[in-house]
């Protein structure tokens, strides 16, 4: 990185949250060029700004790395190119959803490198990296996180920084916890609504100006239900280590295994207006 600041941020990862944000970082107000790992979408990305890598190690050439990839698994393949081509003084950012092991492994696999580790776990979903609207939750130095903040201001709304490496992916498991408990308990209590007489449709509008009133209330159809399986075992895994049981998620599990995105839409009868 150089004394002038982020002059390239490469994006490993092209998914749901990874395309919006490598769109959002090589756009003119991001002033900035973009990166990106082979993927099918990478000719829109290209059209939009952005230089498509001929492989995940050639990332290693950029000032900052944001690693947006499915697994624990996925994270440390990906991390192991990359650092193995990286510069002294870039930053490789973890925000996929993963354990605080699995960053605290990338960070031991860094050491001697000079390649600063940070873990910024996203919150705010698809809409909110189309929007850029997402919020981090950051573990790592807070100096890196200073030097490195250029490269998520194109589209983030927020950064909060929690502690030591594997602190985002803390505060991302809690968030997944109230996220997928909040779904569970307004379909339940939607349904109670409609099999008592009155439309879901209108029982929201009511409820969003009240006590209850949320953000999952509000987008429930834009969420596409798709990783309640690895978040919920990602946080059993993380309780366990401090024997904890998490009752409420246990429910939620067997709760999400009935709810789809088919089923909400008829639910609600369309989105909000």
């Amino acid at each position: 990185m150089s004394d002038h600041g982020i002059g390239s941020v490469g994006v490993a990862g092209l998914g749901a949250m990874g395309g919006p944000i490598a769109r959002t970082s090589s756009t003119p107000a991001g002033r900035r060029s973009c990166s990106t790992a082979t993927d099918p979408q990478w000719i829109e990305l290209v059209g939009a700004g952005a230089r498509a890598a001929g492989s995940t190690a050639e990332l290693g050439g950029c000032d900052v790395v944001l690693v947006i990839v499915p697994s624990d698994e996925d994270v440390l393949e990906v991390s192991a190119a990359v650092l193995a081509a990286a510069e002294r003084g870039s930053a490789l950012v973890i925000c996929s959803s993963v354990t605080p092991e699995t960053c605290r492994r990338v960070e031991a696999e860094a050491g001697g490198t000079g390649v600063a580790v940070l873990d910024a776990a996203l919150t705010g979903g698809v809409r909110g990296a189309e929007n850029g609207e997402i919020v981090l939750l950051v573990g790592g130095e807070e100096a890196v996180l200073d030097r490195v903040r250029p490269a998520f201001a194109p589209w983030m709304k927020a950064v909060h920084h929690l502690g030591p490496l594997g602190s985002g992916q803390v505060g991302k498991t809690v968030n997944n916890l109230c996220h997928w408990g909040q779904i569970t308990a307004i379909v339940e209590a939607m349904r109670l609504g409609r099999g008592l007489g009155v439309e879901p449709a209108k029982l929201r509008r009511a409820l969003l100006d009240g006590v209850a009133a949320s953000a999952t209330l509000a987008q429930l159809e834009s969420m596409r239900f798709t990783w309640y399986r690895k978040d919920l075992a990602n946080a059993f895994r993380m309780a366990g280590g401090v024997g904890q049981d998490l009752p409420v998620a246990h429910t939620a599990r067997e709760v999400m295994e009935g709810i789809t995105v088919a089923g909400v839409a008829e639910l609600f009868g369309g989105p909000l207006a």
